[in-house]
């Protein structure tokens, strides 16, 4: 089995770091920069950093915290937020992003992950879906920083990714984000019984043995995990001994 990832989450708001729950409640936490060094130094697998107040105007800010922030870590790095065009996948990758995550933009314009995937490798596209549940079994995808359901089945959405060539799925639960009562369980489930790419597990993490449960009683490849890190709760070092006490592979 390959090693399962943990990856902490930067919100990034006018360069700062910030953390929210059911994403309100907005308050600042760090500088991007010195968090993900942290991070590194942690043994983080990955960092993501999410732009998400990102406009074309606030680019100029987040490429610039990309470009500090490869300098000074080794790890890989994701970024997100308000990605429109290919060029914007550009723009990040000459930056130093190893992978860009794009999310509303490819609900109104899927091609944008076939042309990214062709143009720079589907290892560097990621689609990012935040999910709601619906009903018993069914999921709604949400945009606009979770304002707008778009009546998109988060599974049929999932799938249709990977056939247009997005090389992970970066998978956030609404209904869990920020409330550390542990990973949507079932509806990563769903996605990761769909597809045959990686699944990053995205929001809901407080406490040391969610991440065990998630790999335990999902496929997820990843676990991605923002407030307990950012808080000092938990340090990327204290999870992984945690896991690899539980027999779950992780790269010390």
């Amino acid at each position: 089995m390959l090693a399962k990832r943990i990856i902490p989450c930067l919100d990034v708001r006018d360069g700062k770091v910030v953390k929210g729950i059911n994403f309100v409640g907005i308050k600042e936490v760090g500088d991007p920069v010195d968090c993900a060094v942290a991070y590194d130094k942690q043994g983080a697998d990955e960092i993501v950093f999410l732009d998400i107040t990102a406009s074309h105007e606030g680019r100029g800010t987040m490429i610039d915290v990309v470009r500090r922030t490869a300098k000074n870590v080794f790890v890989p790095l994701t970024v997100g937020g308000g990605i429109r065009t290919v060029d914007d996948f550009r723009d990040l990758l000459l930056a130093g992003a190893d992978k860009v995550s794009v999310n509303s933009a490819a609900i109104k314009n899927p091609q944008i992950i076939a042309d990214a995937a062709a143009r720079f490798g589907n290892q560097c596209v990621v689609v990012a879906i935040d999910g709601k549940k619906v009903s018993d079994g069914k999921y709604h995808i949400y945009i606009n920083g979770g304002r707008i359901d778009t009546g998109i089945d988060v599974v049929e959405w999932a799938v249709k990714a990977e056939s247009l060539g997005a090389g992970e799925i970066l998978l956030t639960s609404m209904d869990t984000d920020g409330v550390k009562e542990g990973f949507d369980l079932d509806m990563l489930n769903a996605v990761c019984s769909a597809v045959n790419i990686p699944v990053i597990a995205s929001g809901g993490c407080g406490e040391l043995s969610h991440f065990t449960e998630v790999f335990e009683k999902t496929g997820a490849d990843a676990a991605l995990a923002a407030s307990i890190f950012h808080y000092g709760e938990l340090t990327v070092g204290e999870v992984k001994e945690d896991l690899k006490k539980n027999n779950i592979p992780v790269r010390i």
